[in-house]
């Protein structure tokens, strides 16, 4: 998520770009953030995507998954608002604990990637639902090291499975979809084998409740949100958990 991009259209409906803290001076910087507009429109749209046709036939009423698809405030904030979710967290996944920091992390210094943990009940969504949702809504995964505004190899799109079952319907689920070129450019997410997943700090936790109106959040994360109550009706819940 660094640096931000917040947008704000003047009265005569120009878009005016203002990186977070910094003002853009030159005009390489704005035709950068031009790019990065452009190309997070695209971005956000909906790509609505068939089901996983293998799937896992998980018991019990609890398991969890990890999901990294670029900055973990929209991950985390979609699937709150994901039926049968009963916890998501931020965090960091790929590295080591002592480089688990957001600033060390945020300045690509890690093998890190911004990462959210799902904690759902397998009896009301499956692991494969969160998987279409997640490839829907939330990421796109023909972007490498990339999503919406953000570069860096920590915002890169991956699926981590936490046991044979997730791990094989990951994979044959990548397979399908790029047989099924719903998308103009190649997949590139890949499914990275589950290290160590550590929390990100607090304030990151819950970020789009505790903070509805950032900019960021409006521009880039409101919108995923959007689209899952939108296409997924029957998934969404009004009331996120946290």
């Amino acid at each position: 998520m660094l640096p931000k991009i917040a947008v704000t259209i003047a009265s005569l409906g120009v878009a005016t770009l203002i990186w977070t803290g910094i003002s853009a001076s030159s005009s390489a910087e704005e035709n950068t953030a031009s790019l990065f507009v452009s190309e997070a429109h695209a971005a956000e749209k909906a790509t609505i995507i068939p089901s996983p046709r293998i799937n896992t036939a998980e018991k019990g009423t609890r398991a969890v998954a990890i999901f990294a698809g670029g900055c973990f405030w929209g991950v985390e904030a979609v699937f709150e608002h994901t039926k049968g979710v009963i916890s998501a967290a931020s965090g960091y996944h790929g590295g080591s604990k002592r480089s688990a920091s957001y600033n060390m992390v945020s300045a690509g210094m890690t093998n890190h990637a911004e990462a959210v943990r799902v904690v759902y009940d397998p009896s009301v969504v499956s692991y494969g639902q969160l998987m279409q949702i997640f490839f829907s809504v939330i990421a796109d995964p023909t972007t490498l090291n990339a999503q919406g505004p953000d570069r860096g190899k920590h915002y890169r799109s991956a699926l981590v499975p936490m046991n044979n079952a997730q791990a094989k319907a990951a994979r044959a689920y990548l397979a399908q979809l790029g047989k099924g070129k719903y998308w103009k450019r190649p997949i590139v997410t890949k499914v990275e084998a589950y290290k160590a997943f550590y929390p990100a700090e607090t304030y990151h936790q819950d970020f789009m409740q505790k903070n509805p109106r950032q900019g960021y959040i409006v521009r880039w994360d409101k919108p995923k949100v959007a689209n899952l109550k939108r296409h997924f009706p029957k998934q969404y819940r009004a009331k996120p958990v946290g």
